[in-house]
């Protein structure tokens, strides 16, 4: 799979925001083929952060939502920011 289009948009509701401060992590939806591994090989070569694990989850509405935990060096509403979520 081409790299630019693993990770397709970060998730701004109320919990995923509090996601971010809570579990340091951000919530994205993913291209629906994506593995674990290239949604975390995106994101951590995107950001410039360490990715500790990464859960993913299909929706209702039949897209693949991926939940990127970051290790505890990087901060996750750091990121939030750059991606004006908070």
């Amino acid at each position: 799979m081409e790299k630019s289009n693993v990770l397709m948009y970060p998730i701004a509701t109320e919990k995923a925001v509090g996601m971010i401060e809570k579990n340091n992590a951000i919530t994205y939806i993913v291209d629906f083929r994506a593995t674990k591994k290239e949604i975390a090989e995106e994101f951590s070569s995107k950001f410039g952060v360490k990715v500790k694990k990464v859960n993913v989850h299909i929706t209702t509405q039949n897209t693949k939502k991926a939940f990127i935990y970051i290790n505890k060096e990087s901060k996750a509403s750091d990121i939030a920011l750059k991606l004006k979520l908070v």
